[in-house]
């Protein structure tokens, strides 16, 4: 095996009713059961102030924890050291060093280990070959771009050869053609070395393009756990579902559901059927042209029906539909849907749930 390659066999971690209290106020994390599984791509994902960077710091050791396990391997780490935990953590800044190169920024924790001169750059090189930067060992970070710099940050966290790798919204310092370029990167990073990596963002398109597996917390708990096109198909609840988007939250005399935006079908007012179980009245408010659809934002009827009045629905119509028949601001509409299109949703969380990833 090369000298520079990960562990052969990476870990699962599980959290175990782990918490994080701080002095006042309610707690950044509640109580979560998780078990991440071996070898996957798993995004943990919700709106700033959610608990899940605060999740992560906890698993890497830069947070304490107020109570409840991490096991990584069947091992309980949090009162390990966060060199000996069997984690590495790239953070959201890179953090790299300025004033070294890259080869020597890759090096540096093996420095600190006392690792001989010769072996640490030795070790270095090889990372930087396999993230595609051995070319520009010798430039330091201001004289590379932000995604050379991601490439270094990473190589830099796969020397100790962790058995689970932490990435902190590792792609919002970069512009969106590069983020897109570097999710690609990442994936198939993680595939190759056959690594877990826990991923944190706030982004839903960047953890499902990303993720094996979506970790959805709001106020400290976890709201849901699953693949990408579960979570996205059937939000658990009314928060998951105006989280991801894409969906209508829609109160029907059988309960609250939630149905996609491109499951409802429009017709003009004058040419519906009278309001029922699968049907309700509105009046369009947007118009947005998006290339391929035309989203159209409408409000119930009853409601503030201005221009500018925040859209209570949405529904996509395709771009070909839409110039057949198009809709205009104001116009009274009438959505409807397929039974079978709809599914029932829950209130936010209440209590802490097992999971597993």
């Amino acid at each position: 095996m090369n000298a520079a390659a990960p562990h052969s066999s990476p870990a699962a971690i599980e959290l175990i009713a782990l918490t994080k209290r701080y002095a006042q106020g309610s707690p950044a994390v509640d109580s979560i059961n998780l078990r991440i599984t071996s070898g996957s791509y798993c995004c943990l994902l919700g709106p700033s102030g959610c608990g899940k960077s605060t999740t992560l710091r906890m698993m890497a050791g830069h947070e304490s924890v107020t109570s409840g396990d991490i096991l990584l391997d069947n091992r309980n780490i949090p009162n390990l050291p966060a060199a000996d935990r069997g984690t590495a953590m790239m953070f959201q800044s890179f953090a790299l060093f300025p004033h070294l190169s890259a080869l020597d920024n890759v090096a540096f924790s093996l420095k600190m280990k006392g690792m001989g001169k010769a072996e640490r750059l030795s070790r270095a090189r090889d990372l930087l070959d396999r993230v595609a930067m051995s070319a520009l060992a010798g430039r330091k970070p201001a004289e590379l771009s932000g995604g050379q710099q991601q490439r270094v940050a990473l190589a830099r966290a796969l020397i100790t050869q962790p058995r689970v790798l932490l990435l902190d919204e590792p792609l919002s310092a970069l512009d969106p053609f590069l983020r897109i370029q570097m999710r690609a990167e990442l994936r198939r990073w993680q595939k190759e070395l056959g690594l877990t990596f826990i991923h944190v963002t706030h982004s839903q398109e960047e953890a499902m393009a990303l993720g094996d597996t979506m970790v959805v917390m709001n106020h400290g708990l976890i709201e849901q756990v699953g693949s990408p096109h579960e979570v996205y198909n059937r939000p658990a609840s009314e928060f998951v579902a105006r989280f991801m988007g894409g969906h209508n939250v829609l109160n029907t005399p059988a309960g609250k559901i939630g149905v996609r935006t491109d499951h409802m079908q429009l017709t003009p007012a004058g040419q519906a059927a009278p309001e029922g179980p699968h049907n309700q009245r509105a009046v369009v408010t947007d118009v947005e042209y998006q290339g391929t659809y035309v989203l159209l934002g409408l409000q119930k009827p009853g409601a503030s029906q201005s221009a500018h009045a925040t859209a209570e629905l949405s529904v996509m119509v395709s771009e070909s539909a839409f110039a057949v028949r198009p809709y205009s601001l104001g116009e009274a509409v009438q959505l409807s849907w397929a039974p079978e299109a709809a599914h029932p949703l829950q209130a936010q969380r209440c209590a802490p749930v097992t999971a597993t990833a």
